[in-house]
């Protein structure tokens, strides 16, 4: 099991929602040429469930990658802490509900989490990925490059 797990999620049949499966893919294709990459783990899915907490043991660290619609193009980083939200009762959970079931169930902290949202415009059914998400894509591929060069104790000071 490696130390750090990178978790990329969202629905590729949802245009810019691919962002973070397709993270996934081409961190995947890269991993052989990669020493950094030694060191991870890739997950992928649709969308966070509870049962994703048991994913994060054992990890010094995770990176959950998002699309959103929200953030700042082409990119946000920023930490994350265990919280319940409404979203532990749902068939979606946010990235601090799941560290907070992992809190929950192991009665420890959770191991450090951050979140990785890549900004996309369009998020329709058979939509494919816009001009835009695919630039922001890439500048977001090359962060994670960079983060994972980067010691870990190092994270928490990482602007974006």
């Amino acid at each position: 099991m490696a130390p750090i797990l990178i978790f990329a999620y969202g629905n590729p049949s949802r245009g810019d929602d691919a962002l973070g499966p397709m993270i996934f893919e081409l961190l995947e294709k890269n991993k052989q040429q990669s020493s950094e990459l030694s060191k991870v783990d890739l997950l992928t899915d649709y969308q966070l469930q509870i049962e994703h907490a048991i994913d994060l043991e054992r990890r010094e660290c995770v990176l959950f990658v998002d699309a959103s619609v929200s953030a700042t193009a082409p990119y946000a980083f920023y930490p994350l802490q265990a919280k319940r939200d409404d979203s532990y009762t749902t068939h979606a959970m946010s990235p601090v509900a799941v560290l907070n079931v992992y809190q929950q169930i192991n009665q420890r902290k959770p191991p450090p989490a951050y979140m990785l949202t890549i900004r996309g415009y369009q998020f329709g059914l058979g939509q494919d990925l816009s001009e835009q998400a695919k630039m922001n894509l890439q500048q977001g591929h090359e962060f994670i490059k960079r983060l994972l060069a980067t010691d870990i104790a190092r994270w928490p000071k990482i602007q974006t």
